[in-house]
């Protein structure tokens, strides 16, 4: 069958000139609008033994250096996320019910959450007040709260001085200050 089905009907309703809707009813297509699923990159091939090799080469190793990474990450909270009408949009067959979506209004309630996990589990957490950048000064004062929350909760690595903190490279996570601070 052809790709694109919404072009044979078209054409089929302009050449016998009558509605698209009412040649989709008349031929019975159980044809529906789905959305695509989100995925976060397309691999290459090569990309993804890449990852499996390095996987495998993690999983051999005597020591447990994933038990001694502690990675970091801030994601914007809302309240809820309103979906676009847009989004909503399905096709659907003639018997089929028609979907409902309620009315929604944009939520104003948003909050930055830094978070800091191992493989245990949350380690740290924190919400960042309203109106407080994310800058070098706070993300230092973040990092004495993790030092000390790692201290609580995973003495054995704390002791021996043998965790690893991974996060990305914002600009408040490569700061001068950042680095000499987590250089100590």
């Amino acid at each position: 069958m052809c790709e694109n089905r919404q072009l044979i009907v078209r054409s089929i309703a302009e050449q016998v000139n009558i509605d698209s809707k009412t040649v989709t009813k008349i031929l019975d297509l159980d044809i529906r609008k789905v959305c695509a699923k989100m995925v976060p990159k397309e691999f290459t091939e090569d990309k993804k033994q890449r990852r499996v090799t390095i996987c495998q080469d993690l999983f051999e190793r005597q020591d447990d250096i994933l038990g001694c990474v502690i990675t970091g990450d801030e994601i914007w909270v809302y309240q809820y996320d309103p979906e676009m009408k847009r989004l909503s949009a399905q096709w659907k067959t003639a018997n089929s019910p028609r979907p409902k979506k309620f009315c929604q209004s944009k939520s104003r309630v948003k909050t930055m959450l830094l978070t800091f996990f191992d493989i245990r589990g949350t380690v740290h957490y924190e919400f960042v007040p309203t109106g407080q950048a994310v800058n070098q000064v706070y993300y230092l004062e973040v990092l004495e709260r993790l030092r000390e929350k790692v201290r609580q909760k995973l003495p054995e690595i704390f002791a021996n001085k043998s965790w690893i903190l991974q996060h990305n490279n914002a600009p408040a996570h490569t700061a001068l200050s950042v680095r000499e601070f987590l250089a100590k």
